[in-house]
């Protein structure tokens, strides 16, 4: 099922990709490394991936994590792999890709984009593989070319979704809110550069509202420390102090009370690890609390992600399976000791929070209802919900209007 295109939004805001020094991916033919997240704020080290078996470890350690770039990740592990290996024949380089594709699919259950790429990189190989005079090595070919072409189109996808969000929040803000100068946003988790292949989704979308800095009508930014792993404090905050844009790190719990005391703050802008049919989404724990925080205070609430999070054969999120780990996330913290981070020599410690032997829920991520969200923003255009509708219509031709 292929999902509709809305009306894309005019665009007078141009998209300015982030900087070099926020590559989180890097891929120079056969040859992959990332940039390890567990180390920053405090180091940039990249990991070198040779393997499918390290790409797995690297999503489920959050070596790399953020839905685009999880899928990203897994398929070029998988091209360094089979770059360095010859298949006597395409059977064989078929069976062998096919395995590992349904290996990486178990590193992260609640990305759907992992999904599809592994999807559609099994039809690439299937599609290859079937002529009759096709070898091994060019079954592995295809199979590398189809990562790659992946790793592009993610870049060009975030850069449309900043464009098209920007645009969409600005003139909201405009019509709906009479607020026709500096504007404010609020975000959770991170949704920018390190979590995709370049630019980002949510952050894609304040990245193009500031940029060019001349003109610009983002005033601020504020974003959620994102507990228990805190990617809001070590890497939105990385992000945003790389890029010179103006931001404020704030306690989740301290959010709600953000909303009322800053009536400028006219947006919650949040990304997604999987949205359904009906527009539930899931994002990463805390973004629900912050879309009820939201319509109680009348700002608008905007999930970005590129269409490959969409799963139309979803129809709400009540199926949407949501992973859950290890309670010492919560019941322990860890971190590096601030005279190390003078020093330059990191060493992780880990300090015990709450009394050993606590008992602890840590789910990933929360379903937030489709009726809470104003806008949906992928690379396509806009969706909005119809006139008294409390859910979208992905499987639909809504347009937004």
């Amino acid at each position: 099922m292929s999902l509709p295109l809305p009306l894309p939004l005019p665009s007078s805001l141009p998209p300015q990709p982030a900087s070099a020094k926020l590559q989180a991916i890097r891929w120079n033919r056969p040859r992959l490394s990332i940039l390890n997240q567990l180390l920053l704020p405090h180091a940039s080290e990249y990991v070198d991936i040779e393997t499918s078996a390290q790409g797995h470890h690297a999503i489920v350690s959050m070596q790399t994590r953020g839905a685009p770039a999880i899928a990203i990740v897994a398929a070029l592990s998988l091209a360094a792999e089979v770059s360095q290996k010859r298949f006597s024949t395409a059977a064989e380089a078929r069976d062998f890709i096919t395995d590992r594709l349904e290996y990486l699919a178990t590193s992260r259950p609640t990305a759907v984009n992992l999904f599809d790429a592994i999807s559609k990189l099994k039809q690439v190989v299937d599609d290859v593989a079937g002529d009759a005079e096709a070898s091994g090595d060019q079954v592995a070919l295809g199979y590398v070319d189809a990562a790659e072409a992946m790793l592009a189109k993610d870049v060009q996808d975030n850069l449309d979704i900043g464009s098209h969000g920007a645009e969409y929040i600005a003139r909201m803000a405009r019509e709906t809110m009479g607020i026709g100068g500096k504007i404010k946003l609020l975000t959770h988790c991170n949704t920018g550069a390190l979590a995709t292949a370049g630019h980002g989704t949510a952050l894609g979308i304040i990245r193009s509202m500031y940029y060019p800095r001349e003109g610009s009508v983002l005033e601020h930014v504020y974003f959620g420390e994102t507990r228990p792993y805190n990617q809001g404090a070590r890497l939105t905050s990385y992000e945003l102090r790389s890029e010179g844009i103006p931001a404020t790190l704030v306690c989740d719990s301290a959010v709600s009370f953000l909303l009322k005391r800053d009536p400028s703050i006219v947006a919650v802008v949040v990304g997604a690890d999987r949205v359904a049919a009906n527009g539930d989404t899931a994002n990463k724990i805390g973004t629900y609390q912050l879309a009820i925080a939201a319509r109680h205070h009348g700002r608008l609430f905007v999930v970005a992600a590129p269409s490959t999070s969409i799963d139309l054969e979803m129809p709400s999120g009540e199926a949407i399976v949501i992973e859950e780990r290890g309670v010492e996330e919560i019941t322990m913290a860890s971190g590096f000791v601030r005279d190390q981070v003078e020093r330059g020599v990191l060493q992780r410690e880990t300090l015990c929070v709450a009394p050993v032997g606590t008992d602890a829920w840590n789910p990933s991520f929360d379903v937030t209802p489709a009726e809470l969200i104003s806008a949906i923003v992928t690379e396509r255009g806009v969706f909005v919900k119809a006139p008294g509708k409390s859910e979208f219509e992905l499987g639909e031709k809504r347009r937004e209007r």
